[in-house]
């Protein structure tokens, strides 16, 4: 049974930073590559950022490409989320996820329903 744990979230002003942190049991975590999505209120989910099994395809969701990198450790079970310039606009819940491929496909892991509890992100103005 796969597990993923979320941590980091928190609350901070406009231009302030946080890193978020999933930490994935229960499966080979090399075998997979991981996302981060986050749900605004009343809002469905959406996806952030992807890397692959190896780190080292990533991809972001454009509104957060120059702020926010993806990264993980394999030999920690880890991915991370580096949210820099954080605006009002990114206050949300953010999930992390994992897709069993070498590359991460969005549709097919939001399909997955492997869903941590989620971290709250929130930003003032």
């Amino acid at each position: 049974q796969v597990q993923l744990v979320e941590s980091g979230g928190g609350s901070v002003q406009a231009g302030g930073s946080l890193r978020l942190s999933c930490v994935a049991s229960g499966g080979t975590f090399t075998d997979h590559a991981m996302g981060w999505f986050r749900q605004a209120p009343g809002k469905e989910r959406e996806f952030v950022a992807a890397c692959s099994w190896s780190g080292g395809s990533i991809f972001y969701k454009q509104s957060v490409k120059d702020r926010f990198t993806i990264s993980r450790d394999n030999t920690k079970n880890t991915v991370y989320l580096q949210m820099n310039n954080l605006q009002p606009n990114d206050t949300a819940v953010y999930y992390c996820n994992q897709d069993p491929r070498e590359y991460f496909d969005v549709l097919r892991a939001a399909a997955s329903g492997t869903w941590g509890q989620g971290t709250q992100v929130t930003v003032s103005s």
